[in-house]
């Protein structure tokens, strides 16, 4: 009898130990879905894709034509400066996953008229290096560009990228930062949050993490890239998110679905 009250202990502590290393990612990742399913873009705006990335806040709406290779985006982030001053930035980076080489998109106010609205600058980031204030030519072919100001203080991007036809996934990089000068974006801070906003998306429908090198030391005073999501430091520890609700849904089922059969199991274990 005490082998058997023994026995049925031990079964319960290894099922809910598996319990535990099933649902904790599902969880996760369902969280991180929710997160972008708020937002509520101008008429018109419309996106086949969501996610709420792992860092800083920020959430991405995307959709991705394969046939074509065009790449409609909205960034939505918040800048790092009290009352709404600084600035905020999306990019891809073909040739790596930190911030040399990043194709970036950064919004911030025009240094004509700083408390009119957003302008959107684009950088090819070739270096650690400061930005100026004057938009530098980039690897794709950008249109339709435009940034707003939510009501939450929020700022949003708007573009659209050709990129080449039938790319399966691209590396990101966002970035917010809490100053411009001259009309120039200043360098971000380098706490965890911003070495971690960094991440894989799969164009088809999923922003995911990636692991991260070490980060250089910043180089100057000046502005760093908007790119730098990650500089090349830090590894995101969450699952990333998924690209909209129907993804939410079904990961919520398989949660349920598992604890269905852990409980199953349990009693099973029970009345033996």
């Amino acid at each position: 009898m005490a082998y058997a009250t023994q026995h049925r202990r031990r079964a319960i502590l290894v099922l809910a130990a598996i319990a535990l290393l099933l649902v904790s990612p599902i969880a996760a990742a369902a969280a991180v879905a929710a997160g972008c399913e708020g937002d509520k873009l101008p008429a018109g705006r419309i996106y086949a894709h969501c996610a709420a990335l792992p860092s800083l806040g920020a959430r991405l709406h995307w959709t991705y034509d394969a046939k074509t290779g065009s790449l409609s985006v909205a960034f939505v982030a918040k800048p790092a400066g009290a009352g709404g001053a600084g600035w905020v930035s999306w990019a891809i980076n073909p040739a790596g996953e930190g911030m040399k080489g990043a194709q970036a998109l950064l919004a911030l106010k025009s240094p004509a008229a700083p408390s009119s609205s957003y302008v959107v600058n684009t950088y090819n980031v070739t270096g650690y290096t400061a930005l100026g204030a004057a938009s530098t030519p980039i690897a794709y072919r950008a249109a339709e560009l435009a940034a707003d100001e939510s009501g939450g203080g929020e700022v949003r991007i708007y573009g659209k990228l050709q990129l080449a036809p039938g790319l399966e996934k691209v590396s990101h990089i966002w970035q917010v930062g809490s100053t411009v000068a001259n009309g120039a974006p200043v360098k971000h801070a380098f706490d965890t949050a911003n070495l971690q906003a960094k991440g894989t998306l799969v164009l088809s429908g999923a922003a995911l993490p990636v692991e991260a090198a070490p980060a250089p030391a910043p180089v100057g005073s000046g502005g760093a890239s908007p790119a730098k999501g990650g500089g090349d430091s830090g590894a995101a520890p969450s699952t990333g998110g998924t690209s909209n609700s129907a993804a939410a849904k079904a990961t919520t089922y398989v949660c349920v679905s598992v604890l269905t059969l852990l409980a199953a199991a349990l009693a099973g274990s029970l009345a033996m």
